[in-house]
């Protein structure tokens, strides 16, 4: 992340500038382990939205964030590496939040709660030992190291694992300001069957979202970007090729002060910025799966079908793409080669890595 925020995001540049938001991650990287997981906690609640549109998705209380559902806000969302298997780490963030009583109330006293925590995993299985994977322990220990300040991006988290066509894949985070105050903001964790990089040009695809100033990169010399066309096979951390089975899966939260019905469209928008930064996307082994979240602290908003309505809606949704964008772009810049998995700093600017 840059040292300061690029003019329009917020103080940070994450998804913690949106009030009511933090994020832990927990991760192991070392000669026998590469994934994670990552936490999105609104302990006091926010409506939510998702929309699931590759093929091949890992989720988990998805289907409670259907508008027409009897729950009405969540209290944290988990992303996370392990495939199916790393959805076990949601366990340990319902513990991390029911012993503080955050949670649905079922009962009369204060520890009679159910935590809600949608989840949505990747699949980074080849890139460590086979059982090696996030379990109920990464989801708590992600809990207990939450933030509300500036965030680690890269091979971390969710990222650590992820591998994003033949580059190191990881985790980036963005966010923007409206005119009106409103703050949108997006993470995500790329770890994607299809390329982010153009291979004419060297540069991220969605490098044109970014804020002025946001990233400083220079065109690669064309003799790299000759060398890095022969780059063009998803490998795991020995250089074998693997299968592709991936997913791109993130947040984006607001304040702007929606319900569930509009958290849906914004997670649909959010996608746009996926195809933006991931060429191709939403494939029959991905499991794309994006997270909208609305902690309400903006109490300006106007309400469903009252004046401008539409027009803040349409805002904070062009604003969930780009935003989604640029995160993705942040996590490839920001991601560390891995083995024999190179990043893209070590392909295109080896000066830089």
């Amino acid at each position: 992340m840059a040292d300061s925020p690029p003019p329009g995001a917020g103080p940070h540049n994450a998804i913690t500038d949106v009030p009511g938001v933090t994020v832990g991650h927990r991760h192991r990287l070392d000669e026998r382990w590469a994934t994670g997981s990552t936490v999105v906690l609104t302990p006091e609640g926010a409506a939510a939205g998702v929309d699931v549109r590759g093929a091949g998705p890992g989720t988990r209380e998805t289907d409670v964030l259907d508008p027409d559902h009897l729950v009405q806000r969540v209290h944290g969302v988990l992303l996370g590496g392990g495939s199916a298997y790393g959805l076990s780490a949601a366990d340990g963030v319902m513990r991390w939040l029911a012993e503080r009583g955050h949670g649905l109330r079922v009962g009369t006293t204060p520890h009679e709660v159910v935590p809600i925590v949608p989840a949505a995993v990747l699949f980074d299985l080849p890139m460590g030992d086979w059982g090696r994977r996030p379990d109920a322990t990464f989801g708590y220990a992600a809990c207990r190291a939450r933030t509300s300040e500036e965030l680690a991006e890269g091979n971390v988290g969710a990222g650590a694992g992820a591998v994003a066509g033949a580059l190191k894949g990881g985790l980036g985070t963005a966010s923007v300001v409206l005119a009106d105050g409103t703050r949108v903001a997006a993470l995500t964790a790329v770890n994607s069957s299809g390329s982010t990089v153009c291979p004419d040009t060297g540069l991220p695809w969605a490098l044109s979202s970014g804020l002025p100033g946001e990233f400083d990169l220079p065109a690669p010399p064309t003799e790299r970007i000759e060398a890095a066309r022969g780059q063009d096979v998803r490998t795991d951390r020995s250089g074998a090729g693997v299968r592709p089975l991936n997913t791109t899966i993130g947040v984006v939260a607001t304040d702007a002060g929606f319900g569930k019905p509009e958290c849906r469209r914004i997670a649909v928008a959010a996608h746009d910025g996926v195809a933006r930064a991931v060429r191709p996307a939403h494939g029959m082994t991905d499991g794309d799966t994006v997270f909208a979240l609305d902690t309400g602290q903006n109490t300006g908003t106007p309400a469903a079908g009252e004046a401008g309505w539409v027009e803040k809606l349409d805002a904070v949704c062009t604003a969930a793409a780009e935003v989604t964008a640029r995160s993705v772009v942040h996590a490839v810049l920001a991601a560390e080669s891995v083995a024999a998995v190179p990043c893209y700093r070590r392909l295109y600017h080896p000066e830089r890595e």
